[in-house]
């Protein structure tokens, strides 16, 4: 940092809240509407999603709104850290911290700070849980930002809007292709099962599985606090979380060390299970791959083990995954704020069984394409992170004074090049 760049508290910068659940309600007037923000509202660039549900006129006397040039942070849970910014007055609810600096003009240029790795680092390391990462408003208020001179916070926000426009572009750019790809594998995948064949059953998922287990089959939550702690160095053991699967198992991965492993006997996890998120991204359906080395299974996620003598399990994921399958789980999902699913939805899917066979024929069909889809996500996944990368390059020269406009377009120009190759 430059010698005029002055150190200071979130708190002493603006105002600090911590959101509340007032009484909400459709969209169906957006003249006079002010949008309920969630977690799930944050999009990857930090821009906000405004569309999905607002506050009551009973809701808007018990909310706490905040003001537009605010930055919005995850305040608990496994997104925790992730950084909006609002351009609208908005509420939030009680899993997002706000700031509202007195200077709304270094809004921006707080937003972008506390992108960098360094602010997320210090994030993590305040929130002081293993299996619940939470960072109060007490916290949130005690973290500290450097603030330079409002000239060069303006100068820097003008060259950080200018490349990640075009980094978000070509992010955009990345996942049309690839939801492309996908759709035809769906479309594919949707023909195999509304063209059945003979002797095809209906049975309750229930009835199909050996194993319906969790991290909580292991213990009470204070019991599974003292046993585990998550790590982010090596360790005995991967434990498996929803983002693992979105990330290709490449980076960013969390441990425990043998006693957590063995202590966590329920939910251990071998490869070629079903799992399926609880919490969240709720509802959501994956595969598991195998892995090198022992696993077991993360808070907010279902393992699945399959009767194999009825069901494949690459026949059940591939069920799933199919139109029939989602529309049944999103059926199933409860809450309205946060989405969930029980185990009891889970067990009453309904699955069209073919003959065993036909499911091994089925899946050997369809290996080609899933393999060539798994090809792109992989594609994919690594050109998201080259880019997600490039911004954090790009944002680690912002804030130790390495930036210049000519510094910020050269390396995005270079990298974009790289990427599309």
């Amino acid at each position: 940092m430059k010698k005029n760049w002055v150190k200071k508290k979130i708190g002493e910068i603006g105002k600090v809240q911590t959101g509340s659940t007032p009484k909400t309600s459709k969209n169906d007037n957006f003249g006079d509407y002010i949008p309920f923000i969630k977690p799930p509202d944050f999009f990857k660039n930090g821009s906000l999603d405004y569309k999905n549900q607002g506050i009551s006129e009973i809701g808007l006397n018990q909310a706490r709104l905040v003001e537009s040039n605010s930055v919005l942070m995850v305040c608990i849970g496994a997104t925790i850290g992730k950084v909006g910014f609002t351009k609208r007055q908005v509420t939030t609810n009680q899993q997002i911290n706000s700031l509202t600096p007195l200077n709304g003009d270094c809004a921006k240029f707080l937003f972008y700070q506390m992108l960098t790795q360094n602010f997320q680092r210090k994030v993590l390391d305040s929130s002081g849980q293993a299996t619940l990462p939470i960072i109060n408003k007490t916290k949130w208020s005690n973290l500290s930002l450097y603030l330079p001179p409002l000239p060069e916070q303006k100068q820097i926000v003008a060259i950080l809007d200018e490349a990640f426009e075009g980094i978000d572009r070509a992010i955009a750019n990345t996942e049309k292709n690839f939801a492309n790809a996908r759709e035809l594998f769906e479309s594919y995948l949707n023909a195999i099962f509304t063209q059945k064949g003979d002797g095809w059953v209906e049975k309750k998922l229930g009835v199909l599985l050996d194993t319906l287990t969790d991290y909580h089959a292991n213990g009470s939550y204070e019991i599974l606090k003292q046993n585990v702690t998550l790590l982010d160095n090596d360790g005995y053991a991967y434990i498996v979380r929803s983002t693992d699967f979105e990330n290709n198992f490449t980076n960013h991965l969390k441990y425990i060390d043998k006693h957590a492993y063995e202590f966590l006997s329920k939910s251990k996890v071998f490869g070629g299970e079903i799992i399926i998120s609880k919490i969240g991204n709720a509802g959501k359906v994956y595969l598991m791959p195998s892995i090198d080395r022992p696993c077991s299974l993360a808070m907010n996620l279902f393992l699945l083990r399959t009767d194999v003598e009825q069901i494949q399990s690459n026949y059940l994921y591939l069920f799933l995954e199919s139109r029939f399958g989602k529309v049944q789980i999103s059926e199933r999902l409860n809450g309205t704020t946060t989405k969930t699913i029980r185990k009891d939805g889970i067990r009453s899917l309904n699955i069209l069984v073919a003959p065993l066979p036909e499911q091994k024929n089925i899946v050997d069909k369809l290996d080609s394409i899933v393999f060539e889809t798994q090809r792109l996500e992989t594609i994919y996944h690594q050109k998201l992170s080259a880019l997600n990368e490039l911004k954090q390059s790009i944002l680690q020269k912002a804030f130790t004074s390495e930036l210049t406009a000519d510094t910020a377009n050269q390396t995005t120009k270079t990298a974009k090049e790289g990427i599309a190759a």
